[in-house]
């Protein structure tokens, strides 16, 4: 006698749990805008429910979603919603929602085109239309990775390839040993994505020169060293405290003719070149010779979504592809798997296929415009309010501060608790600061001004005051 459950799975069963689901995932989201940010603390005791030995027996598949629901739908935090401004995180566009729902459905493992044809061609649009988008070279390789810090793994890869084998060494066949030394310059604020992916590079994680940077986290070119190959420059577009950028342009120009290799980490200032009014803030660019991005910060399509961009694809290709007996990897064809670490994947490209199919490019351009209006119009009104504005409001970014050290963190910690938005602390040029970054399609105005206001509240409640400069 057969168990009812997970051992039921007729299509009829099948259906109603995944329509449990989807009206479980509906009423989540119906009540995202008007809940605490934070997860509700009354979960916590909840959540030990959870804490059990793995079943001997079969469970019920209903009571499974509806646990998970009761549970961990107020346990989590609110991050799709429109106040959560904690980090670059975009609340999931609903036709990137809808997209994702039946992508999953379809369960493509899609790393080769001839077994997985649609999943490869919507891939291949959304890179057509990103590579357009931004402005790179047309015939840019590229390839979906789960965040920025495997799109920037993947880029260097290709980078380390390529000023190796202009050095006469072949880095994939005959690994680092005895390989010519290759010199890393960073900026100061480097994001640790990129520190972490030099190390799995074994390219060393302070093995690096590091370039001071000037009040708004870029790379002071006065300070910038000479080089002479093979090298490799990481820069940065979208300083993940201030939304600074790099002088990529001045950097390409410096280093031409050098066995040097220009990397852009572009995890969500890339997207500058989206819009026409502000693109000209990360002018040059494209002079680079790779990129990496995130779909899930300012496209708003759902976790996990990266991309990297390399200039020159057959750089890519040589540091990812693989072969093997049983893989049908036609080379007349872009396979996937060609151009990324991983040969298992989701269809990670239906999801921006869809979201850059509805918003198309004027839409992408508000989006940006908007988050950085209302990252301005945080920074107007706290600084209004006496407090502290750290540096120019130059993307989505805004860092500010109430006081000392120690007030920062109160204020933080009580805004957090207080539940209207979510904030999160930061330290940038010796000083303790509240980071704010402004990247949910849903967020209004409205929700701007509620959120300045619960800020002002919390921290005259505990009675903060700006100070130029704190420790």
């Amino acid at each position: 006698m057969q168990t009812r459950g997970s051992q039921d799975r007729t299509p009829a069963v099948t259906r109603s749990l995944l329509l449990q689901a989807a009206d479980k995932a509906c009423k989540y989201l119906d009540d995202i805008a008007s809940r605490d940010v934070r997860p509700d603390p009354g979960t916590i005791d909840a959540i030990a429910e959870l804490l059990e030995p793995l079943p001997d027996t079969p469970g019920d598949d209903a009571a499974i979603i509806e646990q998970l629901d009761r549970i961990g739908s107020p346990g989590s935090m609110a991050m799709a919603g429109p106040r959560f401004f904690g980090f670059v995180i975009g609340g999931a566009l609903p036709v990137t929602v809808a997209s994702n729902w039946l992508a999953t459905a379809w369960d493509q493992n899609s790393g080769i085109d001839q077994v997985t044809p649609v999943t490869s061609v919507l891939e291949r649009i959304a890179l057509d239309w990103l590579i357009d988008l931004f402005n790179l070279p047309a015939d840019t390789g590229a390839g979906f990775v789960t965040g920025a810090t495997v799109a920037n793994f993947t880029a260097l890869a290709a980078a380390r390839h390529q000023v190796l084998q202009d050095a006469g060494w072949d880095v994939e066949a005959d690994g680092l040993f005895g390989a010519p030394p290759i010199a890393v310059v960073t900026s100061e604020e480097t994001h640790p994505s990129v520190t972490k992916s030099l190390g799995l590079l074994g390219l060393g994680r302070t093995r690096v020169t590091a370039v001071p940077t000037d009040g708004n986290g870029a790379m002071q070119m006065a300070a910038f060293p000479d080089v002479d190959g093979p090298t490799i420059v990481c820069t940065q577009v979208g300083n993940v405290n201030t939304g600074g950028s790099d002088p990529v342009a001045a950097i390409c120009e410096r280093v031409a003719d050098k066995n040097a290799w220009v990397h852009v980490d572009g995890a969500f200032g890339l997207w500058l070149k989206a819009s026409p009014s502000r693109r000209d803030r990360v002018a040059g660019l494209e002079r680079a010779h790779s990129w990496a991005t995130d779909a899930h910060k300012w496209l708003n399509v759902p976790y996990d979504s990266g991309i990297a961009f390399v200039r020159d694809a057959n750089a890519l290709r040589a540091a990812m592809s693989i072969t093997a007996a049983y893989l049908p990897m036609e080379q007349a064809i872009r396979n996937p798997a060609d151009f990324t670490p991983e040969l298992s994947r989701r269809a990670r490209g239906v999801d921006v296929w869809a979201a850059m199919k509805s918003l198309g490019r004027s839409g992408i351009a508000a989006l940006i415009d908007r988050h950085c209006d209302q990252a301005q119009r945080f920074a107007t009104g706290l600084a209004a309010a006496g407090f502290d504005i750290l540096a120019p409001v130059t993307m989505n970014q805004v860092l500010v501060s109430f006081g000392d050290a120690a007030t920062n963190q109160r204020v933080i910690e009580a805004l957090q608790q207080e539940g209207t938005c979510w904030c999160g602390i930061t330290r940038w040029q010796g000083k303790t600061a509240m980071r704010i970054s402004v990247s949910n399609w849903s967020t209004t105005d409205a929700d701007v001004d509620r959120s300045i206001e619960a800020m002002q509240r919390v921290a005259r409640s505990l009675g903060a005051a700006p100070v130029a400069a704190n420790g």
